[in-house]
């Protein structure tokens, strides 16, 4: 069984203009990928200043980040790269 990250559903409200709803699930994960997702989402709101502080959350370079569909990218290729929460205790023992 594949496990997916719980964040892919922050994206998809992104991705559909749900803002509210992806700030509403954000705000919940306090991973550095959430963070960065959530700076994400200050941006797309244009929200400088919070998501300034959500990337320096994150650990990001706010002044050198790319635009937001090279971000959003990205984010996306870094969420694919990472293991889910809890997939140890998920994965299928032999």
């Amino acid at each position: 069984m594949i496990a997916i990250h719980p964040l892919h559903q922050v994206l998809q409200h992104l991705h559909a203009g749900r803002w509210n709803a992806a700030h509403d699930l954000v705000q919940h994960d306090g991973s550095m990928l959430a963070a960065w997702l959530h700076g994400i989402l200050h941006l797309q709101e244009g929200d400088l200043e919070d998501a300034e502080n959500w990337y320096d959350r994150a650990a990001r370079h706010f002044r050198s980040r790319g635009t937001l569909a090279q971000e959003i990218a990205a984010f996306e290729a870094a969420l694919a790269a990472s293991t889910p929460p809890d997939s140890e205790d998920s994965e299928e023992r032999p």
